[in-house]
């Protein structure tokens, strides 16, 4: 398996520490606000690796940290009148929820900012010991000049850097470049060797991951825009603490862009995977993300996610046949290309077209297909289950159709039986007003020898 490494930003062969596991973090969300597509991206991504390295056959320890205090928090919470507790818990339900909807795995281990003040604490007295890091009126700074590779993960030399960075109002850096490991915040914060204050936002993914994974792990993986300065200044803080290196394969995510601009909350162009998911099904997003590759950037469109939901319905209306659990699948031609696909730095869009190689195989009734086919669809975290609704949303399904079509059904079966009626009379009219009635409610439905069902499209 071959991955690209944003650090050596080389395409290498990957080795885990310890044979046949793997120590995987990514930054997980500052909770504060709605989750977008952009977000819905990066963990879709990471859950694909996290997925594949599984069906590997790998022991993958997979930690995802939720970033409880931040500045961003304090704001919302002030301007609402909440703690921020109360904000962060609110949300950090609001993205557990988004994530389920999208069908991403929950991580091993998702620790809490909050919860690990105490290690957060610790590293930065061994910066301070070690002469790394500095305490100025109850703020707590990093000596960038004193970690000589600062700037290799993003390629920026130091005096690039240099020419671009000030001093804010009330800090009292020793140098423009050293960044803030721990805060003065007499009405936020929490009791520290310096007064009460709290973290700096990178020395929590330093504290998390070393405190559930160890001091140096496989894999560490995000957004591109946390490449500087929040994961550059993790290797700093975390290498020079613990005398080792902090990670062997650092991993980036493209950015979705909307009119070739990056999608974020601070340009107000974004698309919360709430309002996604109304008019589009995890599926279909999760195709629409993996059809490019993870590093590439993802132009979003209407006619881009149609394509996708076109794309879904094809494969999970693959004839279907029963699950042979018995079935050796590596003996065959499309199991091989699909890894082979996954192993070139997750080639999705490759392993995409193995499943529609399969989807044409299953309906041509190739014994295996279906069964492959469900197998490395799975791996890739789709859902073949056929979406359901509640007895209260299939009422007001029928209301729609009811008030269209002016007439009162009761059930869904009533309104087929009625169309059947009509085609059988060679009423084309009512049969086509049915039809679109139907339609309108997002319900098709599927004729067959056995008769008619209904699903939702």
């Amino acid at each position: 398996m071959r991955l690209h490494n944003s650090y050596s930003n080389e395409i290498e062969e990957f080795k885990p520490i310890e044979e046949n596991k793997v120590k995987m973090y990514v930054c997980g969300p500052t909770v504060y606000d709605n989750a977008h597509l952009g977000h819905a991206r990066c963990y879709i991504t990471w859950d694909v690796l996290y997925r594949y390295l599984k069906f590997k056959g790998y022991d993958v320890t997979y930690c995802r940290n939720v970033t409880d205090v931040d500045d961003k928090i304090l704001k919302k919470a002030e301007k609402e009148g909440k703690t921020p507790e109360e904000v962060s818990q609110y949300w950090y339900k609001k993205f557990t929820d988004s994530m389920k909807a999208l069908n991403n795995l929950k991580p091993d281990i998702e620790p809490f900012a909050t919860k690990t003040l105490g290690e957060m604490i610790s590293i930065n007295k061994d910066l301070i010991n070690k002469g790394y890091a500095y305490e100025a009126d109850g703020d707590v700074y990093f000596r960038v000049k004193k970690f000589p590779k600062y700037g290799y993960l993003s390629k920026q030399p130091i005096d690039q850097l240099e020419s671009g960075a000030r001093i804010e109002v009330g800090e009292l850096k020793e140098d423009p470049l050293d960044f803030a490991l721990w805060k003065k915040d007499e009405k936020f914060g929490y009791n520290s060797p310096w007064g009460v204050g709290r973290p700096g936002w990178h020395i929590e993914c330093s504290a998390m991951s070393r405190k559930y994974l160890g001091k140096t792990i496989d894999i560490h993986a995000g957004g591109a825009d946390l490449i500087f300065p929040h994961h550059e200044n993790e290797i700093a803080q975390s290498e020079c603490a613990n005398g080792c290196k902090f990670v062997n394969y650092w991993l980036h995510n493209g950015f979705v862009t909307i009119n070739k601009e990056k999608m974020s909350k601070s340009l107000g162009n974004f698309l919360t995977i709430d309002d996604m998911l109304k008019n589009y099904d995890a599926n279909t997003i999760r195709f629409f993300i993996l059809t490019n590759h993870y590093r590439m950037p993802v132009e979003f469109s209407d006619e881009a996610l149609q394509a996708a939901a076109n794309g879904v319905k094809r494969m999970l209306n693959a004839k279907q046949t029963p699950i042979d659990q018995n079935l050796d699948l590596t003996q065959y031609d499309e199991y091989k290309a699909f890894v082979e696909a996954m192993d070139d730095d997750l080639n999705t869009s490759k392993a995409l077209a193995v499943l529609f190689d399969l989807t044409n195989k299953a309906n041509k009734d190739v014994p295996y297909a279906y069964t492959l086919l469900h197998a490395l669809a799975t791996t890739l975290g789709f859902k073949f289950e056929k979406a359901s609704l509640s007895e209260d949303e299939i009422k007001e399904k029928l209301a729609l159709i009811s008030a269209e079509l002016g007439k009162n059904y009761s059930s869904m079966e009533e309104i087929i039986e009625e169309r059947k009626n009509a085609r059988a009379n060679k009423n084309w009219e009512v049969a086509d007003k049915i039809r679109i009635a139907l339609d309108n409610a997002g319900i098709v439905l599927k004729d067959s020898k056995e008769g008619t069902t209904w699903e939702l499209k």
